[in-house]
């Protein structure tokens, strides 16, 4: 689980990246799950929620720059 504070510190170019990697590491959850190969099913939520917090704080600076 990601702080948002940590979020909000990197730049454009590494939560992209990181969003990325996040959307990686949800399709392997899925397919273990699907697999019934998952043992951790609460990093699938805490995926779930890094990956809105990231889209989140990009929203954010997007409007604030459209916004100047």
């Amino acid at each position: 689980m990601t702080v948002a504070s940590d979020i909000r510190a990197k730049t454009p170019d590494e939560l992209n990246t990181m969003l990325l990697d996040l959307r990686k590491e949800q399709f392997n959850l899925r397919f273990q799950r699907a697999t019934g190969q998952q043992e951790n099913t609460s990093r699938v939520k805490a995926v779930r929620r890094d990956i809105a917090r990231v889209k989140t704080i990009l929203a954010e600076r997007t409007r604030a720059a459209a916004k100047v």
